[in-house]
């Protein structure tokens, strides 16, 4: 049987982009098989290259959110850069930029500008507070916006309100972004027009507020900051155990409690007390109910622990460290890791989550160097080295220049 190609191959697609949001979502088109020109500025490029070197001397936010892209570091500032981002949306289906308000339309690069001098592009503007409103000149940091958007306010402790651990924000509107673009190129396979997408960080987030939104907007008080806990269910927490390990477990209804008792906690008649039997009585109990299972589980090692949840049927995890999840034997037994090439040498790194059996692999290449692809691209549009080198003389282009060859390890040749 033939192998199914990856879904977005011959899908040029070019992004001006910057940290986390447009990123993250050009590179889920990478993957699938997409070609991304990322645009950069040739003084330094994407400034998340320099958030820090925990890649083996390379940016930890870059390498995640760049695998598999072309750079080309020219100046935008510069008529004669900004004409060769023109040329190459010219020939684009995709066009991705996420700078600061007002910037792209002030290039000619917003989303309803080219669209509407290319009929078939695809163009996405990401911000963070949307094209209008009180808001739309803030600046829309992740941590900013997850507390514009109540995330904050439901995720801590009581005592302590804290940030998501990881850019919820950014990573919300970059997969909102992706998805826009998949809806847009089946409507213009369908249409033959492609037109502008719109995705801000705040309408991304607030959406992922889901249920607490709900509650707080129909009545209902918001549920309250709980830490691992769950505000209408008990148990639902981390219970620490004889070796200090932390086990989680969750009982769903009073089925789940009965197993609990009898089997783990070895006291069964705390299936029948009135003050524990259900889960309303258990949530209006907590403290006794959470003191029930931390005394039992505190006499187990994490490993005894997770043993009898599993044979009781109660649904339970470890509380994994980071490093934890990078030896996760779930992962390790489906092959999910791979290698993908960089300039400082092959990096270790997640299969994407979306898995598309019978087809080809995903298409997981290089994280690029800044401006690795530009001499490439340039020829590709025409220029001869003697045009190019009058662009880096005068600062408008940066990169390796046509002695280096590009396309390294997994990068996407032009």
């Amino acid at each position: 049987m033939n192998t199914l190609p990856l879904p977005l191959d011959g899908i040029t697609v070019v992004a001006v982009e910057q940290a986390v949001a447009a990123p993250f979502a050009t590179r889920q088109l990478a993957d699938l098989g997409a070609r991304v020109i990322k645009v950069e500025r040739p003084d330094g490029g994407d400034f998340a290259r320099g958030y820090d070197t925990a890649a083996r001397g390379l940016a930890s936010h870059f390498v995640w959110c760049n695998r598999g892209k072309e750079s080309l570091a020219v100046d935008l500032k510069d008529p004669r850069g900004l004409a060769v981002v023109r040329e190459l949306v010219a020939g684009a289906d995709v066009f991705v930029q996420n700078l600061a308000q007002g910037a792209a339309a002030r290039l000619g690069l917003d989303a309803a500008s080219l669209c509407a001098a290319h009929p078939r592009l695809v163009a996405v503007d990401i911000s963070g507070y949307g094209a209008g409103g009180p808001y739309a000149h803030k600046r829309a940091y992740d941590m900013l916006v997850q507390c514009e958007a109540g995330l904050v306010s439901v995720t801590g402790t009581a005592e302590q309100p804290v940030k998501a651990g990881v850019p919820a924000a950014d990573i919300a509107a970059a997969m909102y972004a992706f998805s826009g673009v998949l809806a847009a190129l089946l409507r213009r396979a369908a249409t033959g027009r492609g037109g502008p997408v719109e995705v801000s960080m705040l309408d991304a987030l607030a959406e992922w507020m889901g249920h607490p939104l709900h509650q707080g907007m129909h009545g209902a008080t918001p549920p309250p900051r709980t830490g691992l806990a769950h505000s209408v269910i008990a148990p639902y927490d981390a219970f620490a155990t004889a070796d200090g390990e932390q086990v989680l477990l969750s009982v769903q209804n009073d089925r789940e409690w009965r197993r609990l008792a009898e089997q783990v906690l070895g006291r069964p008649e705390l299936a029948e007390d009135p003050d524990f039997a259900t889960n309303a009585a258990r949530t209006a109990n907590r403290e006794r109910t959470d003191d029930a299972v931390g005394r039992a589980l505190a006499g187990l090692t994490g490993e005894e622990a997770l043993a009898g949840l599993e044979a009781a049927g109660i649904a339970c995890a470890r509380l994994n460290t980071v490093a934890d999840v990078a030896a996760h034997p779930q992962l390790a037994a489906r092959d999910r890791w791979r290698e993908v090439g960089s300039p400082v040498g092959p990096l270790r790194a997640l299969l994407p989550p979306i898995t598309l059996p019978g087809g080809e692999d995903p298409r997981m290449g290089a994280v690029p160097a800044l401006g690795e692809h530009t001499d490439a691209l340039l020829r590709a549009l025409g220029m001869t080295d003697e045009q190019t080198s009058v662009l880096r003389r005068d600062g408008v282009i940066a990169g390796p220049g046509p002695s280096r060859a590009v396309g390294r390890s997994g990068a996407g040749e032009p």
